[in-house]
């Protein structure tokens, strides 16, 4: 009976210290496990949708929360300049003496001024950064004989240019057309060229400002030019010149650069003068070839000029909301050159201007 009891007693602590073993084993030996609602649930929580586009700053799909407000980002490998909504960006040129592109200079050999007021210079680049570029070309009646020569002088700009450009085609006569939209592929970019329709009047004006609305509106890289061939005088817009060119110089306004065709042109001195006035302001160049056979040279010193460029932003000490026209004037300096001249916009209007939208 005794030695039955030991027995029973002995079992009765193996099947014991069996079931705190096992409770052990299933807790995991912490704290209690989680409902099993939590645990097993396969629903992961939605990301928080992207904030949207500030004014001024470009939107860059897919950006990481993390990524600095100036910094370089990447579009599907297409590169992408994003900036703080209160710099602002200068592309300028710099020459020296005998007009020859200087490229080695430093941030600290530039000084910037707004409306003659010096400012602090906040980010700086000198690198070849792809550009947003609407390619503008007069088809009215008397551009008809030319449009073989200009369309492939329009088609080596491309071809010399950033490989990440994205380049659109607008065509006009007394209206504007846009006949190939952002591409970097030239074969597109040939089509677009060649849907000529040579008739009419020259509304060069609202072809303009429509594509400046155009980059503005719809393009990812900061950057932005607008390439105009034309043989003649405007006679069709509703915008006028000085209109066109306040458009132009919005604040990310694009950098015009023209070829005037002005040979047996009526007016000539008109003609000239708009175009010298579009470019001069945004800080880019008009060129007035005394030949067509010229145009195809041109293109490819638009192209040299826009891939050396520097990059200069900086937050101006009047606030951008304040609104108003400010004047801008960039000085270079160097030890190693005489005079440099500095070719850059000439001035912004603060703030946004209405979009007329290309048709």
């Amino acid at each position: 009976m005794l030695l039955r009891n030991k027995v029973s007693l002995l079992i009765l602590f193996l099947l014991t210290s069996l079931f705190l073993a096992n409770s052990q084993v299933q807790g995991g030996g912490s704290s209690p496990s989680p409902p099993a609602s939590a645990a097993n649930s396969q629903t992961t929580p939605a990301s928080p949708a992207p904030a949207p586009a500030s004014a001024g700053q470009a939107a860059v799909p897919n950006a990481s929360p993390n990524t600095p407000q100036d910094a370089d980002s990447s579009d599907n490998g297409v590169f992408v300049f994003r900036k703080q909504v209160e710099e602002v960006v200068l592309h300028a040129t710099v020459v020296d003496e005998k007009q020859r592109i200087v490229t080695s200079l430093d941030k600290g050999d530039f000084n910037v001024y707004e409306d003659g007021h010096p400012q602090t210079i906040t980010s700086f680049r000198h690198e070849d950064i792809p550009v947003a570029m609407g390619i503008v070309v007069d088809n009215s009646g008397s551009m008809r004989e030319k449009r073989q020569k200009v369309n492939a002088a329009a088609l080596n700009l491309v071809r010399s240019s950033n490989p990440n450009d994205e380049v659109f085609i607008v065509n006009f006569n007394d209206e504007y057309y846009l006949d190939q939209d952002f591409t970097s592929n030239i074969n597109k970019l040939k089509e677009g060229l060649e849907k000529i329709e040579a008739r009419g009047g020259t509304a060069l004006y609202d072809a303009v400002v429509a594509s400046a609305d155009h980059l503005k509106r719809d393009a990812k890289l900061e950057k932005k030019v607008i390439f105009i061939v034309t043989d003649g005088e405007d006679n069709e817009s509703a915008e006028t010149l000085e209109q066109a060119v306040r458009r132009l110089q919005a604040d990310g306004g694009p950098t015009i650069y023209a070829i005037g065709i002005l040979e047996g042109e009526e007016h000539p001195k008109h003609a000239k003068r708009a175009l010298q006035i579009m470019s001069e302001r945004t800080g880019g160049l008009a060129f007035f070839p005394k030949t067509l056979d010229e145009v195809d040279a041109i293109s490819r010193t638009v192209a040299h000029d826009i891939r050396t460029q520097y990059t200069i932003g900086y937050k101006p000490t009047t606030p951008k909301n304040q609104g108003g026209y400010r004047q801008v004037k960039v000085d270079a300096r160097s030890r190693n050159y005489g005079k440099l001249t500095v070719r850059t916009k000439s001035g912004y209007y603060a703030g946004s201007e209405p979009a007329s939208g290309a048709q």
